[in-house]
């Protein structure tokens, strides 16, 4: 017998970290058919953007968010409609009661996140201590939001806790309404705040980036009027992202940078002689890119702690290896593919990868894990035609190095016959890393030992 079942399409999961992502377009309304795989809308996280395809073929009966509203993995975002027989009906039967959009609370689990029906939310308690996650008193410092009124906003949250919807809402009628608030520091220490440590801690920045402008949130900002020819360009998503990333991270870290001279002539003579063969051979073309990791795989296994990261007081020393490599996207904004477990990949194996992260980037095909997960990152300025860079680190890493452009220069040669000038190809690197737990003796050891393995590169090495 065939009846009519209604399948729920949630909110994927993105990746171990992302817990949450933007609605960025539907390309499907209720009514539209749809196929089973067909794409129905795209969406994205603080990591790249991505496609989430129909996990049955039907008709779309309800979409239960719109774009550019902020969902959690694991939410419903979507009915469809199918046709099925008793034996498949089992498995395709929605696992949460009907609800609408209003209904679904943020979560701060990655799966199975519970349905909490409106009518069935317990008021808040009415104690002196009310209960706050670390983003919503992150909002409400960055937003000036006194504690008082924090107090007053109604919670629609499990047992009356305000949400970041809730907080978000409130600012944004206080902007509307050009409130000012007039709180003094006792009024904003009268009650005591007790922070639920674990929830929503890893995305508390990015979540407050989706729906706030960066300029908005800075203290003390005042909107400015141009004279003259001028043309304002809005930051998109991306770009926003990118400019909090940055300067949270000069917050976090205090950020020193080395710098080393090596000469690679070896390499680029090897290259140069390989890189036909290696095409022919591998079916992919070989650029420098996999040497440079190659090289920093092999000293970070000399100097662990430069793939490591600081929680607290304590030093988390990561025994997986994952290289970051900065890509520039089409857009100019750039993404950071990681290549994981970079020592346990041969040169093909790291060439196949380095293309496959490139590629999958400069065509928006990139997967939310792509980017997760690097303990290490590696960025090529020289590919721009800079000779030296000064790299952000990219948190919760420890070091970034930067590789500079490879130009030919007169150098001084030594040998036991005496000196003598040559035409040499050589490179600056730098290594910028976090003074608080790498010091400038560990990171210049480390920058010194990149570039003797790479002046020391075999050139006679088969591939």
């Amino acid at each position: 017998m065939v009846q009519t079942n209604v399948v729920d399409l949630v909110m994927p999961k993105l990746g171990e970290s992302i817990m949450e992502a933007t609605i960025l377009k539907w390309l499907k309304k209720p009514g539209d058919k749809v196929e089973q795989d067909e794409t129905i809308l795209e969406i994205a996280t603080d990591k790249v953007d991505s496609e989430v395809p129909s996990t049955a073929e039907g008709t779309i009966d309800e979409i239960l968010f719109n774009e550019n509203d902020v969902v959690p993995v694991g939410t419903v975002i979507a009915r469809i409609k199918t046709n099925a027989d008793n034996s498949q009906s089992s498995s395709q039967q929605p696992s949460h009661p009907q609800s609408s959009k209003h209904e679904y609370e943020e979560a701060n689990v990655v799966e199975n996140i519970p349905y909490v029906p409106a009518d069935n939310r317990q008021p808040a308690t009415g104690s002196s201590i009310k209960f706050y996650s670390p983003l919503v008193l992150n909002i409400a410092a960055s937003e000036g939001v006194a504690m008082s009124e924090l107090e007053n906003i109604p919670g629609t949250g499990q047992d009356g806790r305000v949400s970041k919807k809730d907080i978000l809402q409130f600012i944004e009628n206080r902007k509307a309404s050009s409130y000012k608030p007039q709180a003094t520091r006792e009024e904003q220490n009268q009650r005591p705040v007790i922070v639920f440590e674990n929830e929503e801690k890893q995305q508390a920045d990015n979540n407050q980036l989706q729906t706030t402008n960066l300029p908005d949130r800075q203290a003390g900002y005042k909107p400015q009027t141009y004279q003259g020819n001028v043309e304002i360009i809005e930051m998109d998503r991306m770009r926003r992202m990118i400019a909090k990333h940055m300067v949270d991270s000069k917050n976090i870290s205090a950020h020193v940078t080395s710098f080393s001279e090596c000469d690679v002539t070896n390499m680029v003579l090897w290259r140069e002689k390989m890189k036909k063969e290696f095409e022919k051979r591998e079916g992919e073309k070989i650029t420098f890119t996999p040497l440079f990791v190659e090289a920093i795989v092999k000293c970070i296994k000399k100097y662990p702690w430069l793939n490591s990261s600081i929680d607290g007081d304590k030093l988390i020393i990561k025994k997986d290896i994952n290289i970051g490599m900065a890509t520039a996207l089409p857009t100019g904004n750039l993404i950071v593919p990681v290549i994981k477990n970079a020592d346990q990949l041969n040169l093909v194996g790291l060439t196949k990868q380095v293309n496959g992260l490139a590629n999958a980037a400069r065509n928006n095909k990139l997967r939310p894990d792509d980017t997760n997960g690097g303990t290490f990152t590696l960025t090529n300025v020289g590919t721009f035609g800079s000779i030296m860079g000064t790299p952000i680190i990219n948190q919760p890493q420890v070091a970034i190095m930067a590789m500079g452009a490879i130009k030919k220069r007169p150098v001084v040669i030594e040998t036991e016959q005496g000196d003598s000038i040559a035409i040499r190809h050589i490179m600056y690197i730098s290594l910028s890393y976090d003074h608080r737990v790498i010091d400038g003796a560990l990171g210049s050891t480390f920058l010194n030992a990149v570039s003797k393995e790479l002046e020391n590169f075999d050139s006679n090495r088969s591939i």
